[in-house]
């Protein structure tokens, strides 16, 4: 048998020399607290859960109300609307029809597109994507890093193995007549692999509710105990508790999925 070797998140790089997706980072960048990073592993998780996506260039955006304006050093810094069309990343629809088969010229991806919602633009990434069978992405505003108070990000689930298609964000501009700097300084996206199921009906209408003083055992008050009363009364009592343990418990199991990356490249060349 031909072993399998098909990623979870293949990303594929349409735009040449755009940042390369790059591994999300536990310690949010560095702007973590560092009692954060050292003892809360919830936190720490989440930052690094998925890839951190730059913009494909340095461009701004300005909203006056009425329509979105743009630039970049490209243009010279001249403001150009936007409106409810499209507008190509620099140079790139060239190199797109010298390079693509004759059927696809004059298909490039269009870089920024005006939506008809006031102040809302969508930004591709300059990638497309392709995940393993089953396998969706969410797209989101990075984890734990400080967020612009000039614009806000909708996420989206994709189901990018059933669709082979661009890697986009939706931006909502929340302040007018403001210029709102985009650059590859940091992430303006994190994409988190995400299995179909973990969404379906069947998962999201089986959680239940209960009321603790009436409906509580010995199992729900002894694991109280553990996780509540007997760390607050230890005498050396150390933060990071549920960090150690879950670090701890983590080791010793291992990931499926790593074995499983692992393996797909261990495996020899059919």
């Amino acid at each position: 048998m031909t072993p399998d070797r098909t990623p979870i998140v293949a990303f594929h790089r349409l735009i040449p020399g755009i940042p390369a997706p790059e591994r999300a980072d536990r310690s949010g960048l560095g702007g973590l607290p560092t009692r954060a990073f050292r003892y809360c592993d919830a936190v720490t998780t989440a930052a690094g859960y998925g890839w951190h996506i730059t913009a494909p260039l340095d461009f701004t955006l300005m909203w006056d109300g009425h329509e979105i304006l743009w630039t970049c050093e490209e243009l010279e810094h001249e403001w150009m609307p936007l409106g409810l069309g499209a507008v190509q990343y620099p140079h790139f629809r060239a190199r797109f029809d010298e390079e693509v088969p004759q059927d696809i010229r004059g298909f490039s991806p269009p870089f920024l597109t005006g939506l008809p919602e006031p102040g809302v633009v969508q930004m591709w990434t300059g990638l497309f994507v392709r995940t393993a069978p089953g396998w969706s992405l969410l797209s989101r505003a990075p984890a734990n890093l400080p967020r612009s108070p000039h614009y806000e990000q909708f996420e989206g689930v994709v189901e990018f193995d059933k669709w082979f298609g661009p890697l986009f964000t939706n931006i909502r501009m929340t302040r007018t007549d403001i210029p709102v700097e985009i650059n590859q300084l940091r992430p303006i996206l994190q994409v988190q692999p995400v299995p179909q199921f973990a969404y379906a009906d069947a998962v999201m209408n089986a959680s239940s509710v209960t009321d603790a003083f009436t409906q509580w055992g010995d199992t729900e008050w002894n694991a109280y105990r553990d996780s509540v009363v007997t760390p607050a009364m230890a005498e050396d009592h150390q933060p990071g508790r549920y960090a150690a343990d879950v670090r701890r418990a983590r080791r010793g199991q291992g990931c499926p999925f790593a074995a499983m990356a692992a393996a797909r490249e261990a495996a020899p060349a059919a």
